[in-house]
């Protein structure tokens, strides 16, 4: 499909970055929003797909040497995107709103990661539902809403947040894939 390239890239030996480096667009053709929407459609059952059958032990394994275990990646993602739909739906109701940021490794380490990732995942799919049923629905004009990060100084469209987010997903669910291909889970 065009423009998929621009979402994220396959076939990157990087651990830490094994779809390629994060997206940096502020706009999309209908097309490139099609194959983002469709990646967080997906996501919930990949994500799930990805993390099928670990054990605790596995679950408690670092993804990377220094980074966060498989568990954290577990329960990052949708709390990741719980805050992208919160900005969403800010952006679409304020104009350009100051959002604000959060420490994702502070979050990663709060007692909560320590548990099941059952409910994460279920989060994750009933958010991913409403998340996609609301942009679905936007109007070409909908995708130039922005919000502001503060953090980083630069203001995101709802079109530069889609294309981040679906390379996000795929971004970690390949994260847990490839280390289970390289310890043969």
């Amino acid at each position: 499909m065009p423009g998929r390239s621009r979402l994220y890239t396959r076939g990157m030996t990087d651990a830490r970055f094994p779809v390629g480096p994060q997206p940096q667009v502020q706009s999309l053709t209908p097309e490139e929003r099609l194959v983002g929407l469709e990646a967080l459609r997906a996501l919930p059952g990949e994500f799930r797909a990805a993390l099928s059958g670990l054990t605790d032990a596995q679950l408690d394994t670092p993804y990377r040497e220094g980074g966060w275990t498989v568990r954290q990646v577990a329960h990052h993602v949708p709390d990741s995107h719980l805050n992208a739909y919160v900005r969403t739906r800010l952006a679409l109701s304020e104009d350009a709103p100051v959002i604000r940021p959060y420490d994702q490794d502070a979050w990663a380490a709060l007692p909560d990661v320590a548990g099941d990732v059952a409910d994460s995942l279920d989060l994750l799919s009933a958010l991913h539902s409403r998340w996609v049923r609301l942009l679905s629905v936007l109007p070409p004009e909908g995708w130039a809403r922005t919000f502001v990060h503060p953090e980083y100084g630069r203001v995101y469209t709802l079109d530069g947040m889609l294309a981040s987010y679906a390379w996000h997903g795929r971004h970690h669910a390949a994260q847990v894939l490839g280390l289970r291909e390289r310890r043969g889970w």
